[in-house]
């Protein structure tokens, strides 16, 4: 297999070619699909699924149909989307590397943690949260956030089963990305809420679909 590009890229470098990709720093180049590398991919499509809710949410801006009080969801997921760089970043990282980390830029820090903290509080007194499951799905805003924040789940499994090979050190990884999960969810509710639209519950009301069966009328056959 080639390992040159025949012409000259800004991007591309052709060494992925033989399925190796290397750390930010330390150690040898590794198998794009080692767990460590699967996890810090499954952080960049939560970036990614982040970044068309944010696009959904600046379309609606425009059309005028977002309540004003709502106005600093663009602002917040774009500094979700940045923070999540830092937690790749850390997780892209030997840990025999970890001290050329940096706290904030390269790995995920006790204050990054509090920041998250800090804003499931002050957006959760701002949104009417439901006490039950909801469906995804009320807007397309509020769907992509879904997205993001199941995917986010799936990097905090992968994250998890690093942890427990004793393949990443101990810190705040782990607690930011579980937060930050919760944070998504509700945000997804304040995007709703943000075009006066309420989350769709989960469990069937058997009593209304009763009421509706009911009120149509039988068909007669001729």
């Amino acid at each position: 297999m080639a390992s040159k590009l025949p012409f000259e890229s800004a991007v591309a470098t052709g060494r992925g070619d033989d399925g190796t990709t290397g750390l930010l720093f330390g150690g040898e180049r590794a198998p794009k699909d080692d767990l460590r590398i699967e996890a810090y991919g499954t952080i960049d499509e939560a970036v990614a699924a982040l970044g068309l809710a944010r696009a959904e949410l600046g379309m609606r801006e425009q059309l005028g149909v977002l309540n004003s009080s709502f106005g600093d969801l663009d602002r917040l997921i774009l500094r979700v989307q940045r923070e999540l760089f830092v937690a790749a970043a850390e997780l892209a990282t030997n840990p025999d590397a970890r001290e050329r980390a940096r706290d904030g830029e390269t790995r995920v820090s006790a204050a990054m943690v509090e920041g998250i903290d800090a804003t499931l509080r002050d957006v959760e007194a701002a949104v009417e949260l439901p006490r039950e499951f909801v469906v995804p799905g009320e807007t397309r805003t509020s769907a992509a956030l879904e997205v993001a924040r199941t995917v986010l789940r799936r990097a905090e499994r992968r994250v998890v089963s690093l942890h427990r090979q004793g393949l990443i050190p101990e810190g705040y990884l782990l607690q930011y990305l579980n937060r930050l999960a919760d944070l998504l969810w509700i945000l997804a509710r304040a995007a709703e809420q943000a075009e006066a639209r309420t989350a769709t519950v989960a469990r069937i009301d058997r009593s209304r679909a009763a009421r509706r069966e009911a009120a149509v009328p039988e068909r007669t056959t001729q």
